[in-house]
């Protein structure tokens, strides 16, 4: 009797040994490592493909630096994601004609170069650039002095010329992001004291943005007009160029 119970144990062992083969017992990964497996695969997978991608293209589109530092160049060529509204190339300003015919902004490189570390730290902090206005042309400028003969809006070309056509000045706004306009002292080429730099006659969202504005460009390398918070001029002069004109 005894004897029938152990071969049934024998037969009983035997039977279930054989449910798993020793090839299948070779292939279950210990405990945890599927886990741990698939942790390291997600981790070598990029967090924002679609944004780094699409950063490295932006990068790969931007030309080299000029060799001569003080060359004309295109502003949105080495700053692609600066907003241009380009208000002389318009009817939207304050003669109400068009001034030139280009809608690209072109500055002095060396200039561009500053500019590119302001968008940067005003990035950093939810707004952008717009430009209003850059390089203007010595034929463009007397056209302004004819419709608007104030020197202290105008610069007078027979006194000189304009910080505009030596390409080293620009006129500036903050939009966000997202490209909307934010709150400021004044509109562009407001001939009021709201345009001056003495910002306790504005509202005080405004005085905290032309305030950032200014702290950010002077950083950068620039001075401000004190009768129009969005004039600057690169602490670097450059030399009249009467004879350069932007393509259209």
């Amino acid at each position: 009797m005894n004897h029938r119970y152990w071969l049934a144990a024998v037969l009983l062992l035997t039977a279930l040994s054989g449910c798993t083969t020793p090839e299948a017992q070779q292939n279950i990964p210990p405990e945890g490592t599927v886990d741990a497996a698939a942790a390291e695969d997600e981790a070598r997978m990029p967090v924002a493909a679609p944004d780094m991608a699409e950063a490295d293209t932006q990068a790969a589109d931007i030309p080299s630096p000029p060799q001569d530092a003080q060359e004309f160049v295109r502003v949105q060529d080495y700053i692609p994601d600066i907003a241009v509204d380009l208000r002389y190339a318009t009817t939207n300003n304050f003669t109400g004609t068009v001034i030139y015919a280009y809608d690209d902004a072109w500055l002095r490189y060396a200039t561009v170069s500053k500019l590119s570390d302001a968008q940067e730290q005003l990035k950093a902090q939810g707004y952008r650039l717009c430009i209003w206005d850059a390089f203007r042309s010595a034929h463009s400028q007397q056209t302004l002095w004819e419709t608007y003969p104030d020197g202290n809006y105008v610069a007078n070309p027979a006194n000189g010329y304009s910080g505009h056509t030596r390409g080293d000045t620009v006129d500036v706004t903050l939009v966000t992001l997202e490209g909307e306009g934010v709150e400021m002292p004044s509109g562009f080429d407001d001939f009021t004291a709201l345009a001056d730099r003495d910002y306790e006659d504005v509202s005080a969202v405004a005085g905290e943005h032309v305030a950032l504005l200014e702290s950010v460009m002077e950083s950068c390398g620039f001075t401000g007009y004190e009768k129009e918070w969005w004039h600057y001029s690169d602490n670097d002069r450059a030399q009249p160029a009467p004879d350069f004109e932007p393509t259209a």
